[in-house]
């Protein structure tokens, strides 16, 4: 019984959080964002020295220019670890940050918008 439970623990502390997305994300608050971008006044060079490349970029029928950054984490749920149970519930806990930001023709920020979402992964063979 021993041995199982030194197992499990390495286990856990070898498994971890996995993230995906921008690293420059991770901790941003809707307040935090504010203080590196105001509509009407921020341009991309800005954007792009606070955040760094976007995650992706399109258009809108009009010719602006959108940038999206995205930030997950995701934290495996505690019976993920448990030996033969881990198989049918593995999963996980995420949360997703996300900064969408619109800019004009001139290359200005005109509107940004912050978002945070909590979410659930199941990836055992009952999901």
């Amino acid at each position: 019984m021993k041995g199982i439970l030194i197992v499990a623990c390495a286990v856990l502390v070898l498994s971890g959080c996995v993230t995906a997305g921008n690293e420059r994300m991770k901790g941003q608050t809707q307040s935090s964002v504010a203080q590196k971008i105001t509509e009407g006044k921020s341009t991309k060079a800005d954007v792009l020295a606070a955040y760094g490349d976007a995650t992706q970029v399109s258009f809108t029928d009009s010719g602006n220019e959108i940038w999206t950054y995205e930030y997950t984490r995701a934290v495996p749920t505690p019976q993920s670890f448990i030996p033969i149970v881990g198989l049918f519930t593995a999963g996980a806990d995420t949360t997703t940050t996300g900064l969408v930001v619109l800019f004009d023709k001139g290359g200005v920020v005109s509107k940004y918008t912050m978002r945070e979402t909590q979410g659930v992964v199941k990836h055992g063979i009952a999901h």
